[in-house]
């Protein structure tokens, strides 16, 4: 299974976090997770906050 960790690396490496991954991330974090995961998830909010991660959703409702 999956893991938050690893959602939330790939998107830092490719610096866009995908539907998909929203997706997968929304449903693992209605599960148990580990603080390690937590700690992740609140990098990659950091990171999509300061613009060095993009959100593919929210470049769809707002096009530029």
């Amino acid at each position: 299974m999956m893991r938050i960790r690893d959602v939330v690396q790939k998107a830092l490496v490719t610096g866009y976090l995908t539907v998909e991954a929203e997706n997968q991330l929304r449903q693992l974090l209605s599960t148990r997770y580990e603080l390690e995961d937590f700690n992740a998830f609140m990098l990659l909010q950091e990171a999509a906050m300061t613009g060095k991660v993009r959100q593919e959703s929210r470049e769809q409702r707002c096009p530029t």
